[in-house]
């Protein structure tokens, strides 16, 4: 199968010029408070993909970024939550893709059942003010997973279109980051000693921190009132 091009995509894409946009979820100066906290690329047919984790003071998030072979650019921002979610929608629409292409390997395949406008399979996401539409389409290049970003107090759309084949790749180079990132940025949890156990007369005695230091204190008491 050919390479997926933007087709009606092309309306979201810009020349790359090295300069980001501002976005609901960067500082609007040109990422001066942004911080970047890892990356990965894809090269996907004739499109690379970079999916960046950043942070800034309202969180962390993931920046996908696609480059055609053209050299034109498209971008979506996705919170981490957002992110988890279009990663278990990613295993449905690829499951959903093979079950066609298994269909096409026993005979051709049938261009009445194609709907006008192209969409096989659809989806929706909600997060806050954003909507995220997810449609995976066929048209004469190929079939391919478009991922639309519009926020609903108005703007442009911005989107991306993933090649059919690649969304499991996809998928699991967003789940590599987010089994890295996705925890808790702002839960604490201290290095905790060991507990510690006695052993008086054939039996063992454990003693967790707490109960440690109770007997510790007990220990101090008795000690203090000999004195």
């Amino acid at each position: 199968m050919s390479d997926i091009g933007s087709g009606d995509e092309g309306s979201s894409s810009q020349k790359y010029q090295g300069m980001e946009q501002g976005s609901e979820y960067d500082s609007g100066q040109q990422g001066q408070m942004e911080q970047e906290l890892a990356t990965k690329m894809l090269q996907i047919q004739s499109k690379r993909f970079y999916l960046d984790v950043k942070q800034n003071r309202r969180g962390r998030f993931i920046k996908v970024a696609e480059i055609g072979a053209d050299g034109r650019r498209s971008q979506i921002f996705l919170a981490l939550s957002t992110a988890a979610e279009f990663r278990d929608h990613l295993s449905t629409f690829s499951d959903y893709y093979s079950s066609l292409v298994a269909v096409s390997v026993v005979g051709p395949p049938n261009p009445d059942n194609v709907p006008e406008d192209g969409k096989l399979k659809s989806e929706m996401m909600i997060k806050d003010n954003r909507r995220y539409y997810l449609d995976l389409k066929e048209n004469s290049r190929g079939r391919f997973l478009r991922v639309s970003q519009t926020i609903t107090r108005g703007g442009p759309r911005s989107q991306v279109a993933i090649p059919a084949q690649g969304m499991i790749e996809f998928r699991d180079a967003l789940t590599d980051l987010l089994d890295e990132f996705s925890t808790d940025e702002h839960a604490y949890k201290p290095d905790l000693p060991e507990g510690r156990h006695m052993h008086v007369d054939n039996k063992n005695f454990y003693f967790d921190i707490a109960l440690e230091v109770a007997f510790m204190f007990r220990v101090a008491l008795r000690r203090a009132s000999h004195l």
